[in-house]
């Protein structure tokens, strides 16, 4: 291609929760940008993570899961932002998992065609399909369901078919130079990252006993002697909760703060000294105040 044949392009990531969408943005991207766990809802933001290719900028957006059936502020507002990126993007990617088609993945797929978006299919997960034989006419049926642009199987864990992901999705991206620069990886700042760390750890570290009551907000971020120095609060939504995220002696709220500096460390590359403090603010994922303070509405 020639320097006035550059493409350039926002490609949302849709799907329901849990379905792969993060674990492929970091492969895609080849650095974690957005946070991964088994809970579902896990991604709460709009997220950008920039691949760039020659002659190719894709700005890929990973969403929210889209959900039914959740009545709570912070649902709602999850599912807006989720659908507010499909309806801007240049081309929608939606993502199946191998083999399940839920009532959730019909609910996109009704999203994607009201919103007329180009889209493509990623089948995630196919290094886990079995039967194996039963893939190929999974595809023929997601093909029948709609006339999307390209459907593409991939193992985001095994790298498998990625390179094919992106050169479909490139054929799809409009005439344009870069949209951003070439060297950044995403659009999110360092405290939102560091923040998004420590709830990552917290989420994995609480399981079921406390799924979608945490939000993590950096109060302090500075340098001293050398390190950074960062202070955060880990808000719960009840009172009951504050003493299941410390546990007992501390014990819990240690082992999230240890797990989570090892891995700002990473971000960083200098020491860090870590400070986590567990607040109450009654009920914030059911006010919309509160969730417009920590960036979620």
């Amino acid at each position: 291609m020639s320097g006035s044949d550059f493409r350039a392009g926002f490609a949302a990531l849709v799907g329901r929760p849990n379905v792969g969408k993060s674990t492929l943005l970091n492969t895609l991207v080849g650095e974690k940008v957005s946070i991964v766990t088994p809970r579902p809802q896990t991604t709460r933001h709009r997220i950008l993570g920039l691949v760039n290719l020659p002659q190719v900028q894709i700005a890929f957006v990973d969403t929210p899961g889209l959900h039914e059936g959740g009545q709570r502020a912070l649902n709602k507002a999850m599912n807006r932002t989720a659908a507010a990126a499909l309806l801007d993007a240049d081309l929608v990617v939606f993502v199946v998992e191998a083999l399940r088609w839920y009532a959730e993945d019909e609910a996109v797929l009704q999203r994607i065609i009201k919103s007329e978006r180009g889209a493509i299919v990623v089948v995630s997960k196919v290094d886990l399909a079995k039967p194996r034989d039963l893939l190929l006419p999974f595809i023929r049926e997601l093909s029948d369901r709609y006339g999307f642009k390209a459907i593409v199987p991939v193992s985001a864990m095994h790298d498998g078919n990625l390179s094919g992901l992106t050169t479909a999705i490139a054929g799809q991206l409009p005439l344009s130079p870069p949209l951003f620069n070439v060297t950044d990886r995403t659009d999110r700042d360092l405290r939102f990252r560091i923040a998004e760390i420590i709830r990552e750890k917290l989420t994995l570290e609480l399981n079921q006993e406390v799924p979608y009551g945490v939000a993590v907000e950096l109060e302090t971020m500075g340098e001293e002697e050398g390190q950074q120095v960062i202070g955060a609060v880990i808000w719960v939504d009840r009172d009951g909760q504050k003493p299941i995220v410390i546990g007992a002696s501390g014990s819990r709220l240690k082992r999230v703060g240890t797990s989570a500096r090892r891995e700002i460390v990473a971000l960083l590359g200098k020491r860090v000294h870590l400070d986590l403090w567990v607040k109450v603010r009654e009920n914030w994922a059911d006010n919309v105040q509160a969730l417009r303070s920590l960036g979620l509405e």
